[in-house]
């Protein structure tokens, strides 16, 4: 197969529902021409949803669990201190690891975690390089490890951009009054330049790369969407009624003129790479923009995470990429491995994603190896003694501290280190349940919560992770702990002692429970997905249908509410309807195992039986110790399929099932 190039371009926070708008309004036409003449959909996240995480994961096609990033700070080296994440935290190759081993001229521009820059055979640039001191005016000296080969650092320093170098020509597409704004007391327009020469920077230093250098691999990442939103979202139109009007007036166009000049960057970039490129762009989340936007997260670890919206976005454009194709069922872990088979190269057999089959125009199928971890050669990547600019560390520090993602350090070292450890610890487990690994995140929560029992959040999750295992009255118990911490009325406390009730089979306690939550939050999506499932169990489908159909019309990319309506129409015996709810939820998310389940619940009714032991062949893929869909396979191999062997084996794991029980 012909070597093409390969250019990865990252959108922090891109989302589709405010893309959609401004590409029908010819504001995004780059963009546009892509989808047209490409395959694109959404790119479902992962919990947890932080960016050094998720990145990492759409690198190397792997959970966190695996590759080792698992905060935004960690323990420093002498646990003298914490830092930000690093690249050198990274236990797994990241794809440019990957093809550099192959022969492939790599580079890599502000991907984060990437600090220090690795030693590729091409250009490698931290994504300590586009940051701006605190006070945002005036230049700061670039860290020690921001550019590989360090030969180049002169030449990249010179392509940064400061805030203090924009006018008000470059400000004015996005503050139209900018000239009515008194900056001395309004800090926002600092902030709007500080995000826009960020984002500058790094196009500057990717553009030069493009033009000055070999290049078969090229992978840049933007965080400037995110930021944006981050500070701007809440005066995106239409006003909302706590933003005052004089305030919406003046930054009304922020979030708009932030993707449409990504979008000329896109541009210039792509005039660049040349028709031999194949074009991708990901984002790691997207960005609530509506009525579901928390203008105030809360105040936790991470806790602006709490904007974001669960679906990325994913473009893929070049020769062998269908044409104005749905990619759809699409997450983070499934970008790297789509890569390396669009480039003719085997996927690892311990990667947790899987390839995009359905994006290429010929029926391409992936190559396996057991790990690129096992593969020999020059990768690229540092040796394990690599040393860290402390001032770069703290000034990265700093960052994290004032967009909210970090608390201020303590006082006390050991204090600061030790919830940093704890931190990390709580969003490994998060990750493990993301993965429906509950018994692996158990005793990591338990531990925890007895470290620390006051800390609401870390109970909340030991509950629902005693809740999957099935552990009803140890989930009981920390229910009851909850509730005697939280004073006031809390919807998410009604919601989870709703779900116990359903677990308990208690369903008119449950729905006594969601009532008290809907009163006090009744555009909670989740809320009415729950009331749904509480109709379910009584076998009352079409309250149930209401309630799911509730939970749409708040969000109509909800994947829990399209697999409450398949299972609505499973109990009305409607097949054909529940087959299509439970594909569209998902295509929404592919490792949603309940869903793939449904699905094949509808071919079974429908009498599809191939088609249904495949669905329920992909749920125990997703689940393995999930013994329905095992019991259903066993009695369709045998009595309908004529696969006894199958069946047979089948029935040996599930016997094994039962005895574990």
């Amino acid at each position: 197969m012909a070597k093409r190039k390969l250019l990865l371009i990252g959108w922090d926070a891109a989302d589709w529902k405010l893309i959609h708008p401004l590409m029908d309004a010819g504001m995004m036409p780059t963009l546009k021409r892509l989808v047209e003449t490409g395959s694109a959909g959404n790119l479902a996240t992962l919990d947890p949803p932080m960016s050094p995480i998720m990145w990492t994961s759409i690198a190397t096609g792997m959970h966190a669990d695996k590759h080792g990033i698992l905060n935004f700070t960690e323990p420093d080296p002498s646990n003298q201190g914490i830092r930000p994440v690093s690249g050198l935290s990274r236990k797994k190759k990241a794809i440019w690891n990957m093809l550099m081993q192959e022969n492939y001229k790599v580079h890599t521009v502000g991907w984060w975690p990437s600090h220090p820059s690795e030693p590729v055979n091409g250009i490698s640039i931290s994504n300590f390089y586009p940051h701006i001191t605190k006070n945002g005016m005036m230049p700061a000296e670039m860290s020690k490890g921001t550019v590989h080969p360090e030969s180049m650092a002169s030449t990249f320093d010179q392509l940064r951009l400061f805030p203090h170098e924009l006018t008000s020509a470059h400000l004015k597409p996005f503050i139209p009054n900018l000239d009515q704004v008194d900056q001395k007391a309004d800090r926002r327009v600092g902030s709007v330049a500080k995000i826009l020469a960020e984002a500058a920077t790094v196009h500057n230093a990717a553009t030069w790369i493009m033009e000055n250098e070999a290049w078969d691999f090229l992978a840049v990442y933007h965080t400037a969407i995110d930021h944006f939103g981050h500070g701007f979202m809440k005066y995106h139109p239409p006003r909302q009624p706590q933003v005052p009007e004089a305030d919406f007036e003046t930054y009304q166009h922020v979030v708009r003129s932030g993707y449409k000049f990504h979008d000329m960057m896109l541009a210039r970039m792509i005039q660049l790479a040349g028709p031999d490129t194949t074009v991708v762009i990901v984002s790691d989340h997207g960005f609530h923009s509506d009525h579901l936007l928390k203008v105030a997260p809360p105040k936790e670890p991470a806790g602006p995470a709490h904007q974001h919206r669960p679906y990325g976005i994913m473009v893929m454009n070049g020769e062998g990429i269908k044409q104005d194709e749905l990619i759809f069922g699409a997450s983070l872990l499934d970008v790297t491995p789509t890569l390396l088979t669009l480039l003719g190269l085997p996927v690892g057999e311990d990667m947790d994603g899987k390839t995009l089959v359905q994006v290429f125009e010929d029926d391409r199928t992936p190559d396996f190896i057991s790990s690129w971890e096992d593969r020999e050669g020059s990768d690229g990547r540092h040796p394990s003694d690599k040393y860290i600019d402390p001032i770069a560390e703290q000034e990265a520090l700093e960052q994290l501290i004032a967009l909210g993602y970090v608390d201020e350090p303590e006082k006390d070292v050991a204090e600061t280190v030790d919830r940093t450890i704890n931190e990390s610890q709580y969003f490994l487990a998060r990750a493990l349940m993301d993965k429906q690994q509950y018994g692996k995140a158990l005793p990591i929560l338990e531990e925890l919560h007895e470290k620390d029992p006051d800390a609401v959040r870390f109970t909340f999750r030991l509950a629902k992770c005693y809740q999957n295992l099935g552990k009803i009255a140890e989930c009981r118990f920390a229910v009851e702990e909850i509730s005697s911490q939280i004073r006031s009325s809390n919807p998410q406390l009604n919601l989870l002692e709703g779900s116990l009730a359903l677990a308990e089979q208690d369903y008119e306690l449950a729905l006594k429970h969601f009532n008290t939550a809907e009163a006090h939050s009744p555009d909670l999506p989740s809320l009415h997905q729950q009331i749904g499932n509480a109709y379910l169990s009584l076998k009352k489908p079409d309250d149930a249908a209401r309630a799911f159909n509730h939970a749409l019309n708040l969000d109509p990319e909800n994947h829990i509410a399209l697999n409450g309506l398949a299972e609505v129409y499973l109990q009305k015996g409607d097949y054909p309807r529940a087959l299509d709810y439970g594909l569209n939820a998902t295509g929404l998310i592919y490792n949603y195992p309940r869903a793939h389940f449904n699905i094949g619940e509808a071919l079974l009714g429908m009498e599809e039986f191939e088609r249904a032991s495949q669905a329920y062949e992909v749920t125990m893929s997703i689940t393995p110790n999930f013994i329905l869909p095992r019991k259903r396979v066993v009695n369709l191999y045998r009595n309908k399929l004529d696969q006894k062997d199958k069946a047979r084996e089948h029935q040996l794991i599930l016997d094994q099932l039962k005895e574990q029980k």
